[in-house]
């Protein structure tokens, strides 16, 4: 089973979510992978603290223009949609953080004066901590696109029982690429005006991957009403309510996690994993509510 792990903004409990699960799955005996997909700003190796084996380099294909063969026809650039390539009298300049890698320049091009070259957009890490196994990616500085390094750091996750997919915040492409080809989603929201406008837009996106999702409120407290309400409206179950305590706070500047260090968040957490791995769970019920 894979579970992504999401939020419409950031700074609503997702990581501390995903490495609780994560942690709490394998103490239990399954085998689990908690994959960092949030790439810009990836921070689960803080609390996990996995022993890393391997680090890769992460590239992309850009094309690399043979200036003896090029005539400066401009059809290389007519074509690229993404205006990755400008076609002056006396050259062609590339601005490669503009290339989508489709590989359409080098076909078209009538002199067969583009190839491809590898250009690296950051690096993939693999580690273990204890029994968990542990994937994350780091997008270089000044990258404009993510996706194509989340792919690879998904790819990288080896097979496992049950995989938590940390996702970035926010509803753009880095999520929708992180979401792809999960089996549920975890939308961890927060009990504030920002919180609930952001999970509407969460779950609208979900519910257009088709994607059966449960609601997490990190933070609950008395405001949660509002919350609730709009949960109730959509259908969306909300799957744990996680108390505002201080001493989670403290804990989370610690980098320690909460299930094992603090009483009250110990069975909530143990709660929701048997849920979403009970036969008779939310996951079931989506999967069957989504049959065609």
């Amino acid at each position: 089973m894979k579970i992504a792990i999401a939020s419409g903004k950031g700074g609503t409990g997702k990581t501390t979510v995903a490495t609780n699960l994560a942690r709490l799955a394998a103490d239990q005996g399954y085998h689990a992978v908690y994959v960092d997909c949030d790439v810009e700003a990836p921070n689960g190796h803080l609390f996990l603290r996995p022993e890393i084996t391997e680090t890769i380099a992460v590239t992309v294909s850009v094309p690399d223009i043979d200036a003896s063969r090029c005539n400066n026809c401009g059809a290389c650039a007519r074509f690229c949609q993404y205006h990755a390539l400008l076609c002056l009298p006396e050259e062609v300049l590339l601005f490669p953080e503009l290339c989508h890698s489709c590989g359409g320049c080098r076909l078209v091009c009538p002199k067969q004066a583009i190839d491809e070259i590898d250009r690296p957009i950051g690096q993939c890490q693999t580690g273990r901590c204890g029994q968990l196994d542990f994937v994350s990616g780091c997008l270089n500085i000044g990258e404009a696109k993510s996706p194509p390094l989340i792919h690879e750091v998904k790819k990288r996750a080896p097979e496992a029982d049950i995989t938590f997919i940390d996702a970035p915040p926010g509803t753009s492409c880095p999520v929708v690429e992180s979401l792809r080809n999960s089996d549920f989603v975890l939308l961890v929201t927060e009990p504030t005006p920002f919180g609930l406008h952001d999970l509407t837009l969460a779950a609208e996106m979900v519910e257009l991957l088709g994607i059966p999702c449960g609601v997490v409120i990190n933070r609950s407290a008395e405001n949660d009403q509002e919350t609730l309400d709009y949960c109730q409206s959509k259908n969306l179950p909300v799957l744990a309510r996680l108390p505002d305590d201080r001493k989670a706070a403290e804990a989370y500047s610690r980098g320690e996690l909460v299930a094992r260090t603090i009483c009250s968040f110990e069975r909530p957490f143990t709660q929701l994993l048997d849920g979403l791995l009970s036969p008779d769970g939310p996951t079931r019920f989506f999967h069957q509510r989504c049959q065609p």
